[in-house]
């Protein structure tokens, strides 16, 4: 596998608010992929949510680190699944933003 392919998107909730609306939109995000993957597989540790895709007879692994200003994703995939994924980083990063973004009337 090659280096990882890191998607950083920017927050001002804090960690627990951050992590708290992405375990709320975590069933968005399965169906969301449903179409593309065989098996997505989801476990928190701590801030971290570790997970595991196939795709293709191919294994996609990945971690996402919620911090307190910034949620960074790592995801580490095999050539042909790289270029794939490497297409949907901007649709992460805009949908993670989305999930992110405080509601108008806290602005």
């Amino acid at each position: 596998m090659a280096e990882p392919l890191v998607i950083t998107i920017s927050h001002r909730l804090g960690r627990a608010e951050a992590k708290r609306r992405i375990a709320a939109g975590l069933d968005q995000i399965r169906a969301a992929v449903r179409p593309y993957v065989g098996t997505l597989d989801l476990a928190w540790d701590g801030d971290r949510l570790l997970f595991h895709v196939s795709a293709l007879r191919q294994r996609i692994e990945g971690v996402m680190e919620v911090e307190e200003a910034q949620v960074r994703i790592a995801i580490m995939a095999p050539l042909l699944l790289r270029l794939i994924v490497g297409r949907f980083a901007g649709r992460i990063r805009n949908e993670g933003a989305t999930l992110l973004d405080k509601p108008k009337s806290e602005a």
